[in-house]
């Protein structure tokens, strides 16, 4: 086994790959210091608890240096990580049995259709009325009253910006299941957003 000494840090991913499932430890420690602070985020985001968040970063990277043998290198390590973490964080929140959910009427078989949505228009703009702040306070709510599954898919596709088929191998689902999932997180931000700032025309994800 190589030394756990040696100055990893500045290698790219595939290296790092290479030289972690090669036996060396320090390149497994310059993976977990590179993406240990998306992977804390993306779990506490899912989990809504600090303490469920840093149990899911400890046990996605204990699995992933236990499965490092099997991790295909032709992938990306981040995605993989990524996907164990994810169901790491899912598991959680099926053991509490908490699952806060947002109900959409309108039915979305996939992403790939256009779904009309009528928006109420704000009497003032938002950024006038709330300090930035107050505003990813209030953004950050809307995305933790999701499902857990739509809210995995956000947080990977618009906040962490995998691509759809990143996030899709990440999630282990479809592509078309991450489009679908997709437009029903994002409409469902953007019903509670209105009923919050009681809005009725341009809509504040109209970039989504």
């Amino acid at each position: 086994m190589a030394s756990p000494g040696n100055n990893a840090s500045g290698f790219d991913e595939q290296e790092l790959v290479t030289r972690a499932q090669a036996g060396d430890n320090s390149a497994f420690t310059a993976l977990v210091q590179r993406y240990q602070n998306r992977i804390y985020r993306l779990a506490k985001n899912i989990t809504q608890n600090k303490e469920d968040a840093e149990d899911v970063l400890q046990e996605a990277f204990l699995k992933a240096y236990s499965h490092l043998d099997t991790f295909q290198r032709n992938a990306k390590f981040y995605t993989w990580i990524v996907r164990i973490a994810v169901n790491e964080a899912l598991m959680k929140l099926r053991k509490r049995k908490t699952d806060r959910t947002v109900p959409l009427d309108e039915p979305v078989d996939t992403g790939e259709e256009t779904v009309n949505r009528e928006i109420a228009v704000w009497e003032d703009n938002p950024e006038q009325r709330y300090s930035r702040d107050e505003m990813q306070q209030i953004l950050d709510e809307a995305v933790q009253d999701l499902k857990p599954d739509f809210r995995a898919v956000f947080l990977l596709r618009d906040i962490e910006e995998l691509s759809t088929e990143e996030t899709a191998e990440a999630l282990g689902v479809s592509v078309p299941a991450v489009k679908s999932r997709l437009l029903r997180a994002r409409l469902a931000l953007r019903e509670k957003l209105t009923r919050k700032f009681k809005r009725k025309g341009e809509d504040v994800f109209a970039h989504l």
